[in-house]
């Protein structure tokens, strides 16, 4: 039973981090497909959709800090904590980085054939990244009250 329980904390070490990564890849490949289709309709600019295709990167970032935050020496009286708190904030981060992924593709879409709108069009996916941070920085503050 204690092997199954610190099993569980392993996976709550690197869930953040894998999940975190999974939404930025999902995230980036919706806005990236995006930025593609507009590079075919506009002339110049392509720049500026392949930053905002890129937003969604954010998330493995934060997933790769809240894993080194996590205690390092796992065993059954901290595995139950580690797990559910490294689990919770990995799959905030993925959905995070997936609703970002598709907000930074409507900005594209809508700034494609409105370039005047491409900073106001921004609005939701920066609202979303602020969720993330959310998760991130409570994910960094309970991590620092478990057992080690």
């Amino acid at each position: 039973m204690e092997l199954a329980i610190t099993t569980l904390g392993w996976i709550g070490l690197y869930a953040p981090l894998a999940l975190g990564a999974v939404g930025s890849m999902l995230g980036c490949l919706r806005g990236g497909m995006a930025a593609c289709g507009a590079m075919l309709e506009v002339e110049s600019g392509y720049g500026r959709f392949v930053g905002v295709a890129a937003m969604p990167s954010s998330q493995t970032i934060y997933g790769i800090v809240v894993t080194m935050a996590l205690p390092a020496a796992i065993g059954a009286e901290n595995s139950p904590g580690i797990f559910a708190l490294g689990t919770l904030s990995g799959v905030a981060l993925m959905f995070s980085a997936l609703a970002q992924g598709s907000a930074c593709a409507a900005a594209i879409n809508a700034s494609k054939s409105k370039p005047e709108v491409f900073g106001i069009s921004l609005a939701p996916a920066a609202l979303i990244e602020g969720f993330a941070v959310f998760a991130f920085v409570f994910a960094l503050v309970l991590a620092g009250r478990l057992p080690g």
